[in-house]
Order: C-alpha cells, then sequence, then structure tokens
C-alpha cells in the first residue's frame, strides 16, 4: 500500500566504542555482537521518541523480535569508535520496523547494515494483529499513521 502523505524520517544516531570483549582472534568484531549494538541502538530510539520495552509492557504488550538480519560490508576492529543510525520505518501493520547502518567516522563509509521487525503480542502471548491503542496514537504523534 503506498503512503500517500509525506512522513518524517524518525532517526537515531550514537557513537560507541568497540571493546575487547566483542572481537575474535582476528581482532574483528565477533558476529554476535552486532544483535547487541542494534539492540542498545532500539533503546535509544525508544527514548529519543517515547517507545520503549517497559512503555509497551505499561500499556499491556510484549514486542518480541521475528526477524533480525544483518548484511557485513567491511570489518570492524578492536578500538574503532564507529557510528550507528537506526531508522524506523513505518508499516500500517501492527508491527516495528527499523533499518540499521554502522559507520565508520573515518571516511563515513558503512561497515553493516540490518534490519529488524518486531510485532505485539498481549499479556497472554497472544500475537495482536491490529494496532494497539497506544502504537496507533504514537504513530500520529511522529506523523507516521499512513492516514488512519
Amino acid at each position: 500500500m503506498e503512503n500517500d502523505m509525506t512522513t518524517k524520517e524518525l532517526k537515531a544516531s550514537k557513537t560507541f566504542e568497540i571493546r575487547f570483549s566483542e572481537v575474535d582472534s582476528m581482532n574483528v568484531v565477533w558476529h554476535g555482537s552486532y544483535m547487541l549494538y542494534f539492540e542498545d541502538a532500539r533503546e535509544l530510539f525508544g527514548l529519543k521518541y517515547d517507545l520503549s520495552y517497559m512503555g509497551f509492557f505499561d500499556h499491556g504488550y510484549y514486542a518480541p523480535m521475528v526477524e533480525l538480519n544483518f548484511q557485513y560490508k567491511k570489518p570492524i576492529r578492536y578500538g574503532m569508535k564507529p557510528r550507528i543510525d537506526i531508522i524506523y520505518r513505518p508499516a500500517p501493520s501492527a508491527k516495528i520496523v527499523f533499518d540499521y547502518e554502522i559507520h565508520d567516522p573515518a571516511d563515513d563509509s558503512i561497515f553493516a547494515t540490518g534490519h529488524s521487525v518486531q510485532v505485539f503480542m498481549d499479556r497472554d502471548y497472544q500475537l495482536v494483529l491490529e494496532n494497539p491503542p497506544f502504537y496507533l496514537e504514537w504513530k500520529r504523534r511522529w506523523g507516521v499513521d499512513f492516514g488512519m
């Protein structure tokens, strides 16, 4: 479904340090660390735009991850200080979609990209197919409601 209205891009960014515990024997970031970087970015986004995990819970919902992927472009090494960008991708359905980019501060080239999808479940762990009321209100407040 095409969106006729113009929506602003909701984005958050932060620079972070690569710690020794995050690299492998080649001094390259271990693949499992990317999930943690993306999680940190989601928490940052939640703080900036008032869309936090505890907020979901306070409204009676969980938001489990159902899709998460990464594409590696070049290695990140110990001691580097990359920047991660998280971009909200509006969807008319009851899901939260983010794209991620991890940039090299030296030349702004991309180390890695990623994508995640979260859905809503109620407190009985049942999938929620309609946008929860609090999420509809959040979409409207930030101008990403597809005219709902």
